[in-house]
């Protein structure tokens, strides 16, 4: 049995939680290691269980609490080389048991765990794929501003896919940000659209997914209303009915409870 659970989501902070065997890892640490023990215990995730954590890229919303994190559990941390360096060279890996990823999967025991490139403004970003003991797949992609062929050649035949659905594009143009801060949102090194993300679900339903996560949602340029709404309209315009052939839930601030696959 797996289980998927986002602890937080959005410019905020970012943590999910993933399942299998007993066992857990973290994606991301970006809130601090109380706030996230807190979500673990509301989630009845026992800290103990934890066995490693995986960082998307350097950004302070996926990271804040990695280092408190990482050496209060004495687990290891995985990241790509740019990603590593990153944390290495501005303190948030002292103490910490900081490992690179490799080409294949990383063996968690129960969970095998492998990345894929992103498209954004960092170091060296990534997705992650996990095979769960099961053989149940769950992928995670966020802070992308394009779907590569990469990404989708990584995440098609997952069972839940976790995929951003940042902004809405009038929102975000009509909103307070600053010129540059919107063009850089909107650009291929920024962030998903909800139509952009909305656009990538049919094809991954025919593939078989069948629980989508829309994630990452800027609090000032969208609502999950219309993320939800924007994704529902799209693959019920390919004849999919919600609850029949999918299943689609919206991470908020404070995450969103456990589901089980």
């Amino acid at each position: 049995m797996a289980r998927f659970c986002s602890l937080y989501s959005g410019s905020g902070g970012n943590c999910i939680a993933v399942g299998s065997g007993g066992k857990y890892i973290l994606i991301d640490a970006g809130r601090s290691a109380k706030k996230i023990r807190e979500r673990l215990s509301e989630e009845s995730i026992d800290p103990q269980d934890i066995a490693g954590i995986f960082i998307t890229h350097e950004h302070i919303d996926h990271i804040a609490g990695v280092r408190v994190l990482a050496s209060s559990l004495k687990v290891p941390v995985y990241a790509t080389e740019g990603t590593a360096e990153f944390l290495q060279d501005n303190g948030h890996a002292k103490n910490v048991d900081l490992r690179l990823m490799p080409d294949g999967e990383v063996d968690m025991g129960s969970m095998g765990v492998s990345c894929f490139g992103t498209s954004h403004d960092a170091a060296e970003s990534c997705g992650f794929r996990i095979r769960c003991g099961d053989g149940r797949r769950i992928s995670l992609a966020t802070d992308t501003g394009v779907i590569t062929d990469g990404i989708r050649s990584a995440i098609e035949g997952s069972d839940l896919v976790y995929l951003e659905s940042n902004h809405d594009l009038s929102m975000l143009y009509a909103g307070g940000y600053p010129y540059p801060l919107k063009k850089r949102i909107a650009s291929d090194k920024g962030h998903l659209s909800n139509e952009a993300c909305s656009a990538e679900l049919p094809a991954l339903a025919r593939a078989g997914t069948t629980r989508f996560v829309l994630g990452h949602l800027s609090a000032e340029n969208n609502i999950p209303v219309l993320a939800r709404q924007t994704a529902l309209q799209e693959l019920s315009r390919f004849g999919m009915r919600e609850g029949t052939d999918f299943l689609i839930a919206v991470a908020g601030i404070n995450g969103l409870r456990s589901m089980v696959l």
